[in-house]
């Protein structure tokens, strides 16, 4: 049976409309504007959210709330997200926070499931240079892929799963390498998993390097700064099939550490995507705000670096003091949840 999508529309511009029609030329299409449970299920769903210079309307608003509060409402959907602005700000923004409730609702992305328009259209002009098109063009026809790129994605199994755990905190007292580790302790036998703590050595910021001069040292399996990342990080992400990322909550932030894997990466996106590669996340924090790191993790890793955004993606818990983690009530019940998700995603 030939797959349709199913437009969700969320807030409306003139913009909107005229790019829908071209992305959408020829594929059969099941709008929905207002919140339709019976629809959403095991459905290829394009997110439409349109917003003036002052950011999403109510209708947003309306639809997050839905989302949060159905955590099956999306069940074996796959989803993409198409945000046009009005002015220069608040678009990606807005498209981390659809991104994050949708996917706790049962909805997988893709990698780069993203294409925003700001009011001007600026963020196109790199690639409209590198094609030759106008900036709308561009925009158009960036839509028109990420359709298509909406209708042909399956989701990969895997006979032997592998597994990276990666983290940059200190093994004797973090409550989120308490929970990683007992996330790995879960997973049968036949996972092969490798944990890798960017605390050892001298972990280094991106410098900015041109196009050019990454690709150069991506060629020779290095970058400018060489170093762990290069030597150990960036081949076990290469040969891996899903990453787990263990993120405490450093005021409302990933560590400073991951932040500089999160840039190094480019490093390797030169040379491979990282598009056949699940995403998993861990979030902790000591007060509140989970879903900031969250969303900060999503964003950097899926919509930019490409990996897939698996539904129900991230575990996150609110734990301060030393081994208070595994005092929390229900721990072992959401921990053998996470770790069988895990299985039911990555295993063939």
């Amino acid at each position: 049976m030939k797959e349709r999508i199913v437009l969700v529309r969320i807030g409306t511009s003139q913009r909107m409309e005229r790019l829908l029609q071209a992305a959408l030329e020829g594929i059969e299409t099941e709008n929905v504007s207002s919140i339709a449970a019976e629809t959403m299920q095991g459905k290829r769903i394009l997110f439409a959210l349109a917003m003036d210079e002052l950011g999403p309307d109510e209708t947003f608003a309306r639809w997050l709330r839905w989302l949060r509060g159905t955590p099956c409402g999306l069940q074996g959907s796959v989803g993409c997200i198409l945000v046009d602005g009005g002015g220069e700000l608040y678009t990606k923004a807005a498209a981390q926070e659809l991104a994050l409730a949708a996917n706790g609702a049962g909805c997988m992305f893709p990698g780069k499931p993203l294409v925003e328009g700001t009011g001007s259209l600026y963020n196109q002009h790199i690639q409209a240079q590198c094609l030759g098109l106008t900036w709308e063009e561009t925009y158009v026809r960036r839509s028109r892929e990420l359709v298509e790129r909406l209708l042909r994605f399956q989701m990969p199994r895997f006979e032997r799963p592998r597994l990276l755990m990666l983290h940059a905190s200190d093994q004797r007292r973090s409550n989120t390498v308490w929970l990683g580790r007992e996330i790995l302790r879960r997973l049968p036998e036949h996972f092969h998993v490798q944990e890798i703590c960017l605390q050892n050595g001298a972990i280094y910021d991106c410098r900015g390097c041109s196009y050019e001069t990454c690709l150069h040292f991506s060629k020779n399996g290095t970058c400018f700064y060489g170093g762990a990342i290069s030597q150990e990080v960036l081949p076990a992400i290469r040969s891996c099939d899903a990453m787990l990322f263990l993120c405490p909550n450093y005021n409302d932030a990933v560590s400073a550490n991951i932040m500089a894997l999160f840039n190094r990466l480019t490093n390797l996106l030169v040379q491979q995507e990282l598009l056949d590669k699940y995403l998993f996340g861990v979030v902790v924090s000591g007060y509140s705000g989970s879903d900031l790191v969250a969303r900060q993790l999503l964003g950097a890793m899926c919509f930019n670096k490409t990996a897939m955004l698996p539904p129900h993606f991230c575990m996150m818990e609110t734990a301060h003091d030393p081994d208070s983690a595994r005092q929390q009530a229900g721990i072992v019940e959401r921990l053998d949840a996470f770790a069988g998700h895990m299985v039911q995603v990555l295993q063939k």
